[in-house]
């Protein structure tokens, strides 16, 4: 039982992988207790999908990013009010569209104020922005999170998240033994080719990759970046890679290749770790891709495990985390450290949006 303050928060997550937006529910004292109570994914409506699609890789305001924001605000909103619940306060990660810390610059759209209004909650957003400013990444942001989660866990590990773009932590057996850094491309490149060529969201468990034959020179143009050989911590753009040159081949050959890129770029990125982890725990949707855990297990002399064998929704997760770290802002605790984004020293983050108070209230109580 927490000796600190509990406080019911709803977390938020869009991720680039436009799989939906994932809402979670949870208990926590933004420090170690954390309990999941819900969680719901809420699909985009097509057109929704489509309109963030065309703003991806933007960095000034036009029509069709205010077209871009308002989807995202207003599939956030209906989000909520078909969850159902309420909360202390909401954590709203917004819809990333560019992300680029070498230049100080990251953008998640979506209007958190219309949010804390139409709720009536206060919302924390803009996670990222005070990490880049002060010279860090802003990316990844649940490594906090992942160390909270992982407290009774057997250590050191490490947790891959394969989303749009991968990400990993690493967990040492001391507190302070934490890295965390982007892998490289994920599952964004998969399903954007997927649904390029046949309208459906993804590779369903795989099964194209599996059925096809990747093609290694592609792979290794690809692994060449200076990315993967830059230390840690380090965070990437959805779009950072051009990988249109697989579209011409076989589909099946296509996507194997994609996913065996995923799989090769987080294989390199395993040679940054401090210490071999006993496991590699993964979330986000690629665990679900066959390909991707064969490949990763056949490969690593540890096991390749979801999230579930350590108690943990790994659909939920980031969703949950975004709800634990809006807590940690409220306290003004560190959202980031030196070693998860490059940021010279533990800082906090997030801004607050507070509901304006509606005019039935007003009405109600000036007579």
């Amino acid at each position: 039982m927490s000796k600190n303050k509990v406080y019911t928060a709803i977390g938020m997550m869009s991720g680039t992988s436009l799989d939906g937006v994932d809402v979670a529910l949870i208990e926590t004292d933004g420090k170690d207790l954390t309990t999941l109570l819900d969680f719901k994914t809420f699909d985009y409506k097509l057109a929704e999908k489509q309109a963030i699609k065309d703003v991806f890789g933007a960095t000034k305001p036009s029509k069709k990013v205010l077209k871009a924001e308002n989807a995202v605000t207003q599939a956030h909103i209906r989000a909520l009010r078909e969850f159902g619940h309420k909360a202390d306060v909401i954590g709203f990660h917004g819809q990333t569209i560019s992300h680029n810390p070498a230049q100080k610059f990251t953008w998640q759209i979506g209007d958190a104020q219309i949010i804390a209004d139409e709720t009536q909650t206060p919302v924390i957003a803009d996670m990222r922005q005070a990490d880049i400013a002060a010279g860090g990444q802003g990316a990844p942001l649940l490594p906090l999170c992942h160390r909270s989660f992982a407290a009774t866990t057997q250590k050191p590990i490490a947790i891959l998240n394969l989303g749009g773009v991968g990400n990993i932590t690493w967990l040492g057996r001391d507190r302070m033994d934490i890295l965390a850094f982007d892998t490289g491309p994920a599952n964004a490149p998969i399903d954007d080719l997927v649904q390029a060529k046949t309208g459906q969201a993804y590779d369903s468990n795989g099964a194209r990759a599996l059925a096809g034959r990747p093609l290694q020179s592609l792979i290794d143009d690809w692994l060449s970046h200076p990315f993967f050989d830059k230390t840690p911590p380090k965070s990437l753009d959805r779009n950072q890679w051009d990988v249109s040159a697989v579209a011409e081949f076989d589909l099946n050959d296509a996507i194997a290749t994609l996913a065996q890129f995923s799989v090769q770029s987080v294989l390199k990125s395993l040679k940054h770790l401090p210490a071999k982890p006993h496991a590699l725990y993964v979330a986000g949707g690629g665990r679900h891709n066959k390909a991707m855990m064969t490949w990763l297990n056949e490969a690593l002399d540890y096991p390749v495990l979801p999230v579930e064998d350590i108690g943990w929704n790994g659909d939920a997760l980031e969703a949950q985390g975004f709800g634990y770290l809006a807590v940690r802002s409220l306290l003004g605790l560190a959202l980031t450290l030196p070693t998860t984004t490059g940021v010279p020293e533990p800082l906090t983050g997030g801004a607050l949006y507070t509901p304006f108070v509606t005019r039935s209230f007003l009405a109600a109580n000036t007579k």
